[in-house]
């Protein structure tokens, strides 16, 4: 063949040799090819998938860069929410805040004091039952979730995503966890920070604390309205229950207040909270916690709420509370006080507490019905047959008015009674029920006089008129023993007119062998007005300073049958001449220091604190706390400093005590939530204390700061004790059969009325007076207003008591003298004084002053 010949098996000239052919035969061992796809004409196919694959590269890049953007912003607000992310550790020994509590001597309980009312309770002594009701109402996968529920947040979006085109408001996702978070740390701002924030919290939380401990924090901050934190004060304030005490229905109730508290109130909206608590009881069914049966049968209860009702709550003490509050937090601050859980056992005797504020009211009353006279009514009215009842609920009822004094309404006035009319609440009822007395004209003619412009009663009443008008609305008290509305009596109750007076006082009684003021009484009504009277109020003394003018004498040997001139003196002062007088305004020449205590002689005591020197007086008032910087001038002999009803009571305790330091105290122990005490108010030393019951009896040691000697302490007892039986204050111990020793004190101008006595168990001090500084009137003296108050208290404190004399100190001698009345006594004399001549004290000439001066016008009077 022709090398150049054409053929069909052979390549044209100028191409390269290809290798022969091979058929489409796999080898042996191989998969056989695949056959090639044959190539589209045109080129479109090929551009179009290029593009696909351009744009999908560019979508995952975007995706990619929205991803790490999305990372980065995330990772951003992440470390802005852990920025300043509180600690939360401290949560693992967290104790909720807790109301501290106040008890009298007798364990009853005074008051309770509280920023947020709550009794905490450990989650093992909470009814399991109760914790599911919480569980099931408020995070019912609890118990599964690491803090933050993604099913629960999903399903909540879900539905507040349908919730926009109906309206409903949305619902949130917040676990127990993360309200625990909410409360405790992050606040209750709404905003989206807050969210992550509490989340990351919540998942902290679980990884440091058990279920247990968180669930237990929640239980006992939560807010459950009416006042109440915590289930176990919810249960108190809802039902008047224990938690023990709760029945189902009860607890699911509970469980249905952490929603909206107020939205559920049982007595504004019964139906909402028995559709609520219902809805629990079905949640606690569907997590097992119950049975259906048993949460069909808890629907069928009422939800009867009870409120919260304390009889153990003493209703007397107000400023005796007040006062310990005031102490409390002066010692442990406000936070402590009112958050703490402070058990507080105070020595307020609460039978004597409640005689005291009756005789101190009863005091002030029959003062203002001798003196005030009646200033009328509290407001007119209509007495319209349908106008009176709701004219009368629309008055004020005057601050300060006893609970058992009613506002009435004078339907009808006859000149010998008045008819009246007044509205009650039995059993608590809202609906008021009308009731009438009868006042009778012989109950207000005696003191209902019209009070003038200067405070002078006028003319007595002659009849019913006079007094009342139709349409006045006054206080009225019922009869003790009048018949009592609704019973088969022939006519109406009687009723005595009553008033609020204007005259002021302040009593206070304390042990003196302790110093522990058993009670304490600062003014007619705690409600009318917080000051107390007792330890705010600084007031002259009057003659029953005295005391401590004639006590530097005896402790410097001047025996108490010491004769001293009552004659007239002229002191010089920086003011001009001083010329004190006695009361009475006579002068009673020359008499034993015994006889001028008991008369309560002004010249006699100015010359015995001449005779001391004014120097070793005020030393004294300041050793026995009286008047801590007593001015060196000798008006203040005769109680013209100033000083506080609770100093007087504790310095004459250190007479009945021997001469020791007297400090009172109104609080005997503190105890902290865990029972640890804290405070403990008496400081005596306890020998043997600690030591089993086969060691020797423990001994208290009395430590306490001897600031008079025993022998005038008791010298000075005795010459109490005689104005008590012969001297200004007869009233005190009337009838009272027991050994009574004590002072009278008036200041010039009657201003303030004093008594200041005591028994070898009990010292109490009394004051009368106006807040405003004026006049009692004339002749209104401490022997006629403060010493009956002093005698009613007494007679209270020791009805059940058998009376016991004087302790006598070592040494002392007793020896049997006549007095100047004729009476026979053995006086108390120091070895070696009992026939010890010395020379009279007391001279008719002018005497000088201290340059410091004094005012003319102080000084006691009686």
């Amino acid at each position: 063949m022709a090398p150049n010949e054409l053929r069909a098996d052979r390549p044209l000239v100028g191409e390269r040799a290809t290798a022969p052919a091979q058929p489409d035969v796999a080898p042996p061992g191989k998969p056989p090819r695949p056959p090639r796809r044959p190539r589209r004409k045109g080129g479109g196919g090929r551009g179009a998938g290029r593009w696909v694959v351009r744009l999908a590269s560019l979508g995952l890049i975007l995706v990619l860069g929205a991803a790490a953007v999305g990372g980065i912003g995330a990772y951003g607000v992440y470390r802005e929410a852990v920025a300043d992310l509180p600690e939360h550790a401290w949560l693992a020994d967290y104790q909720p805040p807790q109301m501290s509590r106040i008890y009298a001597a007798d364990s009853r309980l005074m008051s309770e004091l509280a920023m947020e009312r709550r009794v905490f309770v450990p989650v093992g002594a909470i009814p399991p039952r109760l914790q599911a009701a919480f569980v099931a109402a408020e995070d019912q996968n609890f118990w599964t979730h690491h803090g933050v529920d993604f099913l629960a947040i999903g399903r909540a979006a879900l539905m507040n995503v349908e919730g926009l085109f109906t309206g409903r408001r949305a619902l949130g996702a917040s676990t127990i966890t993360q309200q625990v978070a909410k409360n405790m740390l992050v606040g209750n701002d709404r905003t989206i920070m807050r969210k992550v924030r509490e989340a990351i919290l919540a998942f902290r939380l679980e990884s440091a604390m058990p279920k247990d401990r968180i669930l237990e924090i929640y239980l006992n901050e939560i807010f459950l309205g009416q006042q109440a934190y915590g289930v176990a004060s919810a249960a108190m304030n809802y039902f008047n229950k224990g938690l023990d005490e709760l029945t189902l229905g009860e607890m699911a109730f509970l469980g249905a207040l952490p929603k909206a508290p107020n939205n559920y109130n049982p007595n504004r909206f019964p139906e909402a909270a028995r559709a609520r608590r219902n809805w629990v009881l079905d949640r606690m069914a569907e997590d097992g916690a119950i049975t259906q049966a048993e949460a069909d049968a808890a629907k069928q209860e009422p939800i009867v709420a009870r409120g919260r009702a304390r009889p153990d709550l003493l209703a007397t003490g107000q400023y005796f509370t007040e006062e310990v509050r005031r102490e409390l937090v002066a010692r442990f601050g406000q936070d402590q006080t009112t958050m703490g859980g402070l058990v507080v056992r105070t020595s307020m005797e609460p039978d004597l507490q409640t005689a005291t504020e009756q005789a101190l009211r009863d005091g002030l009353m029959a003062y203002d019905r001798r003196r005030g006279g009646w200033r009328g009514p509290v407001a007119s009215i209509s007495t319209a047959a349908t106008e009176w009842m709701p004219a009368l609920e629309g008055v004020t009822r005057p601050a300060g008015a006893p609970a058992e004094w009613q506002l009435a309404v004078v339907l009808g006035v006859e000149s010998s009674e008045a008819k009246l009319a007044w509205l009650e609440h039995p059993d608590g009822r809202a609906q008021a029920q009308p009731r009438q007395g009868t006042l009778p004209f012989s109950a207000v003619q005696g003191w209902a006089r019209p009070a003038a412009r200067d405070g002078r009663p006028g003319a007595a009443p002659r009849r019913m008129q006079d007094v009342l008008s139709p349409g006045d609305v006054v206080l009225v008290e019922p009869r003790a023993g009048a018949p009592a509305q609704g019973r088969s009596a022939a006519r109406p109750p009687q009723l005595a007119l009553r008033q609020i007076p204007q005259v002021e006082g302040a009593v206070v009684a304390l042990d003196p062998a302790t110093g522990r003021v058993l009670s304490m009484a600062g003014g007619f009504s705690f409600e009318k007005s917080w000051f107390n009277r007792a330890t705010q109020a600084l007031r002259q003394p009057g003659s029953s300073f005295k005391p401590f003018v004639y006590l530097p004498a005896l402790e410097l040997g001047i025996p108490p049958n010491q004769k001293l001139l009552d004659g007239p003196i002229e002191i010089q002062t920086p003011q001009g001449i001083w010329k004190p007088g006695n009361y009475e305004g006579n002068y009673n020449g020359w008499v034993t220091m015994r006889t001028a205590l008991q008369k309560s002689l002004n010249l006699v005591t100015v010359r015995l604190a001449q005779e001391v020197g004014i120097d070793r007086v005020a030393e004294t008032a300041a050793r026995f706390h009286v008047i801590p910087n007593m001015p060196h001038v000798l008006s203040m002999a005769l109680g013209a400093g100033e000083t506080t009803v609770m100093r007087m009571a504790a310095a004459y305790a250190s007479f009945v005590n021997g001469g020791k330091e007297v400090m009172p105290t109104l609080i005997d122990t503190v105890q902290d939530r865990f029972g640890n005490v804290v405070w403990r108010a008496d400081s005596r030393r306890c020998d043997a204390c600690s030591s089993g019951p086969n060691a020797e009896p423990p001994h208290l040691t009395d430590e306490r700061k001897q600031i008079a000697d025993p022998i005038a302490a008791y010298q000075m007892v005795s010459l109490l004790q005689g104005a008590v039986q012969y001297g200004t204050g007869t009233r005190a111990g009337a009838g009272l059969d027991r050994p009574v020793a004590g002072k009278t004190g008036t200041t010039n101008d009657y201003m303030d009325n004093w008594f200041v006595g005591f028994t070898p168990d009990i010292v109490v001090a009394v004051w009368v007076g106006f807040d405003d500084p004026r006049s009692l009137g004339r002749n209104e003296t401490g022997g006629t207003n403060a010493a009956p108050i002093f005698h009613d208290v007494v007679a209270s404190a020791l009805k059940d008591s058998p009376p016991v004399p004087f302790r006598a100190p070592p040494g002392v001698a007793l020896v049997r003298t006549q007095l100047d009345n004729g009476q026979t006594i053995l006086e108390p004399f120091r070895p070696g004084t009992e026939n010890a001549a010395r020379p009279p004290i007391g001279t008719g000439e002018m005497v000088t002053d201290t340059p410091a001066g004094a005012d003319s016008g102080l000084g006691g009077l009686y």
